[in-house]
């Protein structure tokens, strides 16, 4: 397992290209973090994934105290949430892919896991996902709502803004994130035949 800051960083790299390459992402729009001893590490605000280098994370403490000179994601409550979760959380990674956001639209899907499970490997992968009420980006409105709702889900869906996605390493968290928009295309498209 990689466990070297460096190693971390590559990682972090690699997954936003991969993500930001496929079309899972677009311009400055998602923000991935990952745990390293009592330090995490978060995409700075304003970064692209396309273009992600390994200077381009902003280091905070547990509690959200800044300790770079790089701005980090104003979206850094979500993340923190999340390794307050568990110790077992090594990385987050939020994105607006497409299929995510489109299936958080669909009326009267349940909250505690708003994702069918179609094929099995979402629930194999990661678990449920729950379904967070809409607040405005970045907003305190959001991290309330997203803290309150932690517990009872293993992955996340802001609805009309995207996932938040959980891993022990970060590659873990891109594979989780991976198959949580490939239900979703599943999803939407068997919905879209009113097989959903």
């Amino acid at each position: 397992m990689n466990t070297t800051l460096e190693s971390k960083l590559k990682d972090a790299v690699w997954t936003a290209h991969s993500l930001f390459e496929r079309g899972k992402t677009s311009g400055s729009s998602a923000n991935m973090s990952f745990r390293h001893e009592n330090q995490i590490y978060i995409s700075a605000s304003g970064s692209c994934f396309g273009t992600m280098k390994e200077e381009d994370f902003a280091a905070i403490s547990l509690s959200g105290e800044p300790l770079s000179e790089k701005k980090p994601s104003k979206e850094w409550p979500l993340h923190l949430a999340l390794y307050e979760k568990s110790p077992e959380v090594g990385a987050v990674i939020h994105t607006h892919s497409t299929y995510s956001v489109l299936w958080s639209f669909v009326p009267q899907i349940p909250e505690l896991d708003c994702i069918p499970d179609h094929t099995p490997y979402l629930k194999m992968k990661l678990g449920t996902v729950g379904l967070i009420p809409y607040e405005k980006p970045g907003s305190e409105a959001l991290f309330s709502a997203f803290r309150q709702r932690t517990g009872a889900s293993d992955g996340f869906l802001l609805k009309n803004h995207g996932p938040v996605v959980p891993g022990k390493t970060i590659l873990d968290a891109f594979y989780c994130l991976e198959e949580l928009e490939e239900s979703a295309r599943i999803a939407w498209e068997l919905y879209g035949v009113g097989l959903g």
